[in-house]
């Protein structure tokens, strides 16, 4: 996990730094007239959660790297592109960027706050795909708006429960399992929000590849990369399935869906280490529950008493 905080007043060395973050392809328009601007950052492996304390200017973006996702605080931002205006003001969160082969757009900002979170695309392709794996297309994001308010809501305190964690926890989320996780949850909210090209549904093909063997293969997969940190992406890959087909399989024979599964095999490993682990030392629980891909410790408490019966702290300290 890594955190940065830029601040200036000179006009170029802000369009210098904004294009280290976010591009070579972004350029200015404007001026600072010595006022202060601020960049803070936020990052893990998977994502990375920024503050942008900016004034009056433009920025002409011919292409985006990553998949950018705003969401203004005390600013306005002002989108165009061909055939495309949009005004987003305090509160709104939306798409900069919304696929690899984004067209170019011209923004505007006002003098105030907006907070600015990357992911890379390859994360998304490890939350879903838009057809057969055999066949790949690229996802693309058919509107920069949220789908309903609800769910609009629903990122933005996703965003705010991460950004908690990387301030506050930086040690957890610093660990992969934690870092994949917290990504690809983050990419799940954001397909989830936005419109996008992404299949959802199990298609015919998908139904008939569900079967048994296809469930067998996943399982086995899973428990010989607990450790790793593997996506449904990499599961149905192993699974010689689609995502839709693999998750659809689990759904029909176990109840459950592939990571469902997934944290399964985790939390066994977890309680294998706290029997494992000398109370007497200086191990925690909440390191052990990081190890494997917990970044909550409240809700691996949960889920551990769920399976066995009392809270991991007294499995730890049973001989104490």
């Amino acid at each position: 996990m890594t955190a940065a905080l830029f601040e200036t007043r000179d006009y170029d060395r802000w369009g210098e730094y904004i294009r280290g973050a976010y591009g070579d392809s972004i350029r200015l328009g404007g001026r600072t007239d010595g006022r202060l601007l601020r960049h803070t950052r936020l990052a893990a492996a998977t994502f990375a959660i920024d503050t942008v304390h900016t004034v009056d200017m433009t920025y002409t973006v011919e292409h985006m790297p990553t998949l950018l996702l705003g969401r203004v605080r005390t600013a306005t931002f002002d989108y165009r592109s061909v055939g495309a205006e949009h005004r987003f003001g305090p509160g709104e969160v939306f798409l900069a960027a919304r696929a690899e082969d984004s067209t170019a757009y011209r923004a505007r900002t006002s003098s105030g706050g907006i907070q600015v979170v990357t992911v890379p695309f390859p994360i998304l392709g490890q939350v879903a795909a838009t057809a057969d794996t055999r066949h790949p297309a690229p996802l693309r994001f058919t509107d920069l708006r949220p789908g309903t308010r609800v769910a609009a809501r629903q990122l933005a305190a996703t965003i705010d429960y991460l950004e908690t964690g990387l301030r506050d926890r930086p040690h957890v989320m610093a660990e992969p399992l934690v870092a994949g996780a917290a990504g690809r949850m983050l990419a799940a909210m954001v397909l989830t929000t936005f419109p996008s090209t992404a299949l959802v549904e199990p298609t015919i093909e998908d139904r008939h590849d569900s079967h048994p063997a296809t469930l067998r293969r996943a399982i086995a997969f899973i428990d010989d990369h607990a450790y790793d940190d593997i996506s449904v992406a990499d599961i149905a890959a192993a699974a010689q399935v689609t995502i839709r087909a693999v998750q659809h399989a689990f759904r029909r024979h176990r109840g459950t869906t592939p990571m469902g599964y997934l944290r399964q095999a985790r939390l066994q490993r977890a309680h294998q280490d706290l029997l494992a682990t000398d109370p007497r030392g200086k191990v925690t629980v909440t390191e052990i529950a990081a190890r494997w891909g917990f970044f909550h410790p409240g809700r691996f408490a949960r889920y551990y008493r769920a399976a066995y019966g009392c809270p991991p702290y007294q499995t730890l300290q049973r001989d104490t």
